[in-house]
């Protein structure tokens, strides 16, 4: 199976990569996606060992701060079944709910953050589709020389 690529944004007031390294085993589920294209490619195309760039959204600066490899594939999102979180969805059915996750491990923090008007700037990654017009997932696939091109930006050997 071919690896893939991925970005996926947090808002590091929620979810910061200093609190990725600080859980257990540098790993957390990736919870409370609710947008059907984004659960699309969680559920359908994210696989054990495809590797992850995790950005920092709703910051100033935003920017990639470090990547992480996907360790558990695919399951349900027991968030969308809790009224006391954020991320409940009432219409969520037992029998076959809506809103997946994965698991996501910690494998190192960027030297150097890579802020999106760093990015916009590079132009080997001018189709990233990080800054098309209008994309505002928050996961979504890259491709291995985008992936590389951020490594090597953020200061990763």
């Amino acid at each position: 199976m071919v690896k893939k690529y991925w970005l996926v944004k947090s808002e590091p007031a929620e979810f910061s990569i200093e609190d990725l390294a600080q859980s257990k085993n540098k790993t957390t589920c990736w919870d409370g996606v609710r947008n059907y294209q984004a659960r699309n490619f969680i559920r359908d195309e994210m696989k054990i060992g495809d590797e992850v760039l995790f950005y920092h959204s709703n910051t100033d600066p935003n920017a990639v701060v470090g990547y992480c490899k996907v360790v558990k594939e695919t399951y349900t999102d027991h968030t969308q079944f809790d009224p006391d979180n954020k991320h409940y969805f009432p219409k969520a059915n037992p029998e076959n709910p809506p809103w997946v996750m994965v698991d996501i491990k910690l494998v190192k923090m960027f030297k150097n953050r890579v802020t999106l008007s760093a990015i916009k700037e590079n132009y080997k990654l001018k189709d990233m589709k990080l800054v098309q017009r209008g994309n505002r997932l928050s996961v979504m696939p890259v491709t291995n020389k985008e992936f590389d091109e951020i490594l090597k930006m953020g200061n990763i050997n």
